[in-house]
Formats: C-alpha cells, sequence, structure tokens
C-alpha cells in the first residue's frame, strides 16, 4: 500500500475500462486522482465510487474533450487546484479504428489521430509546467502493441499507436534536458477486455470474439484492465525514477514472435 502516496494524478478516459482502473488503483495506493472523459457523468460516477470507497476530497472529475486546446488548458488548472497540485499525468483517452488504407476515410483517420495523438501533445505542454513545482513528475501515455506491430486493417490505429511511442521519447529526451525531475514512458498493451473491444465481440459474440484475440497471443489470453493499471502504477511511482523514454509491454508475448 501507498506506492503513490501524497502523489496527485490527472488520468484521461477515466469513465470506464484501464482509466477508470488506473484511477481506482492509484486511490488504492495512496494518491488523489482526478479523473476526466469526453463521458462526463460517467467521470463523475468513477470519482463519487472512489470518494465513497476512500474519503471526500480522493478523487475529482471534469467532463473533456481531449482534442481541445482550450480545455485542456482549463482542466489542468482545474486538476491541480482541486487536489493541491499535479505531479502524474496519465494520457489514457483514445479511440479504435477498423479500416485499411483503402478502406479507412479520411475524416476518421484524422479523428483518431486526433483523440490518440494530438491530446498527448495538449496534455503535455499544460501539465508539464503544473507538474515542475512538485517535486518528481511522471508522464504515462497509452500506447498500444499496435504501435510496435503492424496490421493491414489498423492503419488509422496503428498511425496513431506508433506516434504515441515516438512523442513519449520526445518528450522524456525534452525533459531530462530540462532537470529530469519529470519522466514520460509509454504502455503498450495486447488486447485487453475492455470497451474498445467491443466491435470484435458484436462481429463474433463475445465469447467467440475473446477466444480468437487469445489465439493471437502466446499467453494464450486477453488481458484485464488491472493487467495494465499495474505497469502504469509502477510508472507513475518513484520505484520507477530511472525509467524514462521506455516502453512497457504488456502483450503477452505477442511482440517476442
Amino acid at each position: 500500500m501507498g506506492r503513490v502516496a501524497g502523489k496527485m494524478a490527472l488520468i484521461t478516459g477515466g469513465a470506464q475500462g484501464l482509466g477508470e482502473a488506473t484511477a481506482r488503483m492509484f486511490a488504492c495506493e495512496g494518491a488523489k486522482v482526478t479523473v476526466t472523459d469526453i463521458n462526463g457523468e460517467g467521470a463523475a460516477r468513477v470519482a463519487a465510487s472512489i470518494n465513497e470507497a476512500h474519503g471526500a476530497g480522493t478523487a475529482f472529475a471534469f467532463q473533456h474533450d481531449v482534442t481541445s486546446e482550450e480545455q485542456w488548458k482549463d482542466i489542468t488548472q482545474k486538476a491541480h487546484d482541486a487536489m493541491g497540485g499535479l505531479n502524474i499525468l496519465v494520457n489514457n483517452a483514445g479511440i479504435g479504428g477498423l479500416g485499411s488504407v483503402e478502406d479507412e476515410t479520411y475524416e476518421r483517420f484524422k479523428k483518431v489521430q486526433a483523440v490518440d495523438v494530438d491530446s498527448i501533445f495538449l496534455g503535455c505542454k499544460y501539465a508539464i509546467p503544473l507538474m515542475r513545482a512538485h517535486g518528481l513528475g511522471s508522464i504515462v501515455n497509452i500506447s498500444s502493441i499496435a504501435g510496435i506491430i503492424a496490421s493491414a486493417n489498423y492503419v488509422s490505429y496503428n498511425t496513431a499507436k506508433a506516434a504515441v511511442r515516438h512523442i513519449s521519447k520526445s518528450i522524456a529526451l525534452h525533459l531530462a534536458k530540462t532537470g529530469g525531475q519529470i519522466r514520460c514512458n509509454s504502455v503498450h498493451p495486447v488486447f485487453i477486455n475492455t470497451p474498445i473491444l467491443d466491435g470484435i465481440k458484436e462481429m463474433f459474440g463475445e465469447e467467440k470474439g475473446l477466444e480468437k484475440l487469445a489465439r493471437q497471443v502466446p499467453l494464450g489470453k486477453v488481458g484485464e484492465p488491472d493487467d495494465i493499471a499495474y505497469a502504469v502504477l509502477y510508472l507513475a511511482s518513484d520505484e520507477s525514477k530511472l525509467v524514462t523514454g521506455a516502453e512497457l509491454k504488456v502483450d503477452g508475448g505477442i511482440s517476442a514472435m
């Protein structure tokens, strides 16, 4: 217990899935958390549940369009003020995109880049100045194994998640050069049983869809949200104080093939 005690974390895409699991785990380990999501009601539900479990003032929630520069300026300051500081940023918000270069529409391609990549640029740009005043800090950007291993049918998602991997390295080097108090890393999950798999479940049925995905993973299983939350927890904590510019693969061995 207490692996992030005293820390103050802003987590995007926190109304469900990986963001919700991470927020709950951080609160269990002693952090204050601000949960944001385009689904403001969902974010508020998660924050209320965390406060019920850990006491009022542990969690805060805001509706947040992560593609909006103006909202990022506002949300980072609101999170900072609500928690009394900011030293962890988890850029988790993201969407998928199914389609080849010939099938995908340009509008959909641009939307995936805006949500999955632009949000990280904006989040880091406006959170870093606030984080500098609060000791050791950590930025964790959620990429995907799809950012390392390509697929013919995920041109938008492959492109976006590969960009997340590289922007994280650029940010890490910038932060190291400017004092080294804040680190930046990326996490690369394999298939995780969250709403991002809903399309596969609808196409094949839940049981068959998950089995189909699991057969592609050497460990033979689809992950659970906590599998990723534990990885994020490590990178957010001071346990990883010498880790920056790294990519943590939580992929059941698929990238080893």
